[in-house]
């Protein structure tokens, strides 16, 4: 079973549009509803698949009370710890090109006894789990050290770690030795404080959050592909995309296709890259099945093209 827990989920509105237009009405020529956060998104991806899982959130008001039943409808599990704030709502505004233009809600603010029921929610989990997946960002309320606390009590149930999180709270769970962390190449640029521009530089910032305490790196390079750094090597895979339609939660479904193929190696890169390729050719943040996955298309080589320029944009994978 793969347990995730998002500390701060969301329902997402997608709209899309053929142009955004600022001061203007815009007519929508069509509209999704889905449960959000990076760890909702990887327990969709994983349901999808046909795996079980398990998510731990805090849920409050009516959104809330509508993400669980719409989880509940893609055949998720849901654990949910309530609080009294409302569960945040975010737009997002799809254009043909792929543009997305996004509004995220900054969520409700924690107690402390909310904090602490969270963590206690995902104690209760653990056990059963091979995998605890904690996405996302942090609500207020949970300070940065929130995350290095839940992977020591993870680690101490024996399941093991993927951690895909930023900023202050990446760098703080660190020093709990996380088994993978997935951050993007922005992600990444700031944990090490410098821009990247080569595969190489991610490849090298990569090494210095291992030698911080993270087990591997998976790292997401937009359309150039994905980096996986571990004890075991590195490696490069990439896929093509013909067309990109939305990019939201492609990176989450990358992450849940490592991890349901075993979160180790080169075929779990494969799996990952696959997975993020189909997402972002699907609406909004629908997760791809088996049968949406190309992995004939994977290219994936311990000869990492360290000299390649990364793209200033592309798509999250």
């Amino acid at each position: 079973m793969l347990l995730t827990v998002t500390p701060n989920p969301s329902l997402d509105r997608t709209y899309e549009i053929p142009d955004l237009e600022r001061g203007e009405v815009l007519r929508a020529t069509g509209e999704r509803m889905d449960p959000g956060g990076k760890g909702v998104n990887v327990s969709r991806a994983v349901a999808a698949a046909g795996h079980r899982t398990v998510a731990v959130m805090p849920l409050g008001g009516a959104p809330g009370t509508l993400v669980a039943e719409l989880l509940a409808g893609e055949g998720i599990e849901v654990a949910p710890v309530p609080v009294a704030g409302a569960t945040r709502s975010n737009i997002a505004l799809a254009e043909p090109d792929g543009t997305l233009t996004k509004i995220n809600a900054p969520g409700p603010l924690l107690s402390p006894s909310e904090s602490r029921s969270l963590l206690a929610a995902v104690s209760a989990h653990a056990p059963s789990a091979s995998w605890i997946a904690c996405c996302g960002s942090l609500p207020r309320g949970l300070a940065p050290s929130w995350y290095a606390e839940l992977v020591t009590r993870a680690h101490a149930s024996g399941a093991r770690i993927a951690l895909d999180t930023s900023g202050p709270a990446l760098l703080a769970a660190l020093a709990g030795h996380p088994d993978v962390v997935k951050p993007n190449t922005d992600e990444l640029a700031g944990a090490v404080g410098r821009p990247l521009a080569t595969v190489g530089d991610a490849a090298k910032a990569a090494e210095e959050l291992r030698a911080l305490g993270a087990g591997a790196v998976l790292a997401s390079l937009g359309a150039d592909g994905q980096l996986l750094v571990s004890a075991a090597g590195v490696w490069f895979a990439s896929a093509p995309v013909p067309v990109v339609r939305s990019n939201v939660g492609a990176g989450d479904a990358s992450l849940a296709g490592f991890l349901a193929a075993g979160g180790e190696g080169p075929d779990a890169l494969a799996a990952a890259v696959a997975h993020g390729a189909a997402a972002v050719q699907l609406p909004g943040s629908v997760m791809p099945t088996p049968s949406d996955l190309d992995p004939a298309a994977v290219l994936v080589t311990a000869d990492v093209p360290l000299d390649r320029a990364l793209m200033e944009q592309g798509s999250p994978r």
